[in-house]
């Protein structure tokens, strides 16, 4: 019983984190569209291409015990695809300083996933010592992946505005931290569960602050839109006053 149930609970973490991950294709949908990167940052989708590929890896029977971890492994292999796909279009459209930062960000990236896996190929020899390694660099990186939204957290606290800081992205967070929080606490793996004792409550912030400015809107939109008017009327007014001041003359 305990097995099916967090088998379900896998499951329903596995839909949560699909639509987690599937949530970006909105903002970069802009993205492509505008032909910019505006203010959004490439951080976050850093961060979750890390925690995807550690515990991708974290998941593989080279690491837990044959497929004890299948759901974790088949999740977070899609969501390399997904986050290596956003930062891809992100690196496209960006100015060369923000070019600049997605090369150093990702740097470290690929070297501690290159240095875990390769630790824990060759210089471990059991399944035990592999799962507290890989699991514990895993714990590292997914504090950032969690930690990283504070980011536009900070960015909707000094604009007052939700428009850097996708709603749906919120939720779906929050969703899959309680899904693998409880699948983590059912398997007795705190490796899975201890970073979703973060995950959660900042999911919980980053809904609270919608909430708090979802009804300031865009801003920037609605101003450039009367400042176009007002500069028409204005044109529109002169060109009044120079008729009537040719017809008197």
């Amino acid at each position: 019983m305990g097995d099916r149930l967090r088998l379900a609970v896998g499951v329903m973490g596995n839909a949560a984190s699909l639509l987690l991950f599937t949530a970006p294709i909105l903002t970069f949908t802009r993205v492509v569209r505008k032909r910019s990167i505006e203010k959004f940052s490439c951080v976050p989708y850093v961060c979750t291409l890390l925690n995807c590929l550690l515990y991708t890896w974290y998941g593989l029977p080279v690491v837990s015990y044959k497929w004890e971890n299948f759901p974790v492994a088949t999740i977070n292999s899609l969501g390399i695809l997904l986050e290596s796909s956003f930062i891809i279009i992100y690196f496209l459209f960006a100015e060369t300083r923000g070019k600049i930062k997605v090369g150093v960000t990702m740097l470290p990236v690929i070297l501690v996933f290159s240095i875990t896996a390769a630790i824990s190929s060759f210089a471990l020899h059991d399944h035990h010592t592999r799962k507290v390694f890989t699991g514990s660099v895993g714990l590292v990186g997914s504090v950032g992946m969690y930690a990283s939204p504070l980011v536009a957290m900070k960015l909707v606290i000094q604009t007052r505005s939700v428009e850097f800081m996708p709603f749906y992205l919120s939720f779906f967070s929050f969703l899959s931290s309680s899904l693998w929080l409880a699948y983590g606490l059912l398997g007795r793996d705190l490796f899975i569960a201890s970073p979703n004792f973060l995950g959660a409550p900042l999911g919980i912030l980053q809904l609270l602050l919608y909430c708090k400015y979802r009804k300031r809107g865009v801003m920037e939109e609605p101003q450039k839109w009367d400042l176009e008017k007002n500069e028409e009327i204005s044109k529109q007014l002169q060109l009044v006053v120079n008729e009537d001041t040719n017809g008197k003359s």
